[in-house]
């Protein structure tokens, strides 16, 4: 299995329209998937996703890491039949972006996918899928606003409260990749994971089942921490030191 963790400075997403010939000449295949999926899930909705068709990386002039990544959209039953059949595919990719939430003792804050879920149970970063509300001024799809979105929505919290790293941290994990951006919370874990939690118990129909903090490597041995979640917290956990809060 290929992953590979690098740093980036920037990313740079464009919208393009793509001829998706797995989607295309897959039609009745995917069809049939949705259905079964959507008997075993009736709540799945078939809205409109964003993969990615062309990725590089660019090192310009002045030293900048560039992930340069051009998306499409398409119906969610094709990514998840895609998905499903072990990404037949391999022109395609399923580009993302998620928050690292770091308490202020070092320890991360993980969520439990709800039962609503294409990956019930499954533990991560809160994060989701971009969309098209994530194409922004001039064709550009802006992932760093679909990272805050995606972590108040399902968590409460505010990204703009916290001290958001200066680089990305993308992982290549096969057809997945995930554009990591660390925020700094100054608050104890204890604070954090009951303010997530207070968030869940008020909504009616929250996203996650659960949230929880993470500051043992030990726990990584969990089976629903996808592969690269537990190649970036094997790394960032052995930087779990106090950080010292800001003034004011």
């Amino acid at each position: 299995m290929t992953l590979e963790i690098v740093e980036v400075d920037r990313l740079d997403c464009r919208f393009v329209d793509h001829r998706w010939d797995f989607a295309e000449e897959g039609s009745a295949r995917i069809e049939r998937h949705w259905e079964e999926r959507r008997r075993a899930n009736p709540t799945l909705y078939d809205g409109s996703v964003l993969l990615a068709c062309r990725v590089a990386r660019v090192i310009g002039e002045n030293g900048a890491r560039t992930l340069r990544m051009s998306l499409f959209k398409t119906r969610f039953s094709r990514f998840l039949a895609w998905r499903d059949l072990g990404w037949p595919d391999k022109s395609v990719y399923n580009c993302f972006s998620m928050p690292a939430v770091r308490a202020r003792d070092g320890a991360y804050l993980l969520g439990e996918m709800g039962p609503n879920h294409s990956f019930a149970g499954q533990l991560y970063f809160p994060c989701g899928t971009p969309d098209p509300s994530d194409i922004v001024a001039g064709g550009h799809v802006d992932l760093a606003g679909s990272l805050a979105r995606e972590l108040a929505e399902e968590t409460g919290l505010a990204a703009a409260e916290a001290r958001a790293a200066a680089n990305w941290t993308v992982i290549f994990d096969r057809q997945n990749i995930a554009c990591i951006k660390r925020l700094d919370f100054d608050a104890p874990s204890h604070a954090l994971i009951a303010k997530v939690r207070a968030f869940l118990a008020s909504e009616s129909a929250p996203e996650l089942a659960d949230a929880r903090m993470i500051s043992n490597p030990e726990a990584l041995s969990d089976h629903r921490l996808p592969v690269f979640m537990v190649a970036y917290l094997s790394r960032a956990l052995g930087e779990a030191d106090e950080i010292p809060l800001r003034a004011g």
